[in-house]
């Protein structure tokens, strides 16, 4: 059997002074994802919706690697993030999954994070 391509997971902390994270130990929460949630990697910006945020953005999305947002309402993804991944010749709509884990313990943003893999065809048993 193919092995399913893993997703990369971005998430972005609003500069980490965001009242939405303060119930969140980014650092655990960020490790349990990349260690075990099958995401080919785990990374922290500070800010997505910056210059710097959108600079990275363009030079991540080369890879045309697809990928889960773990950041604010994804509705306000979806318009900062649509003309990058035109940009790279992609879909926002296709190739991201943005969630919005903010107010959340590490416990239930993990479950969010799950679930959405989960929904997209990886198997619960392989994690």
């Amino acid at each position: 059997m193919e092995e399913k391509a893993r997703y990369g997971f971005i998430m972005c902390v609003c500069t980490g002074k965001c009242p939405g994270f303060q119930a969140m130990d980014i650092w655990d929460f960020i490790n349990q994802v990349r260690v075990e949630l099958p995401v080919e990697y785990g990374i922290i910006h500070p800010q997505l919706c910056e210059e710097d945020g959108d600079r990275f953005l363009a030079d991540f999305l080369q890879t045309h690697r697809k990928v889960i947002v773990g950041a604010c309402a994804p509705n306000m993804q979806k318009k900062m993030f649509k003309q990058a991944f035109k940009d790279a010749g992609l879909d926002v709509e296709k190739d991201c999954v943005m969630l919005d884990i903010r107010d959340m313990t590490n416990e239930k943003a993990f479950e969010k994070v799950k679930q959405a893999l989960i929904d997209l065809g990886f198997e619960e048993g392989i994690f």
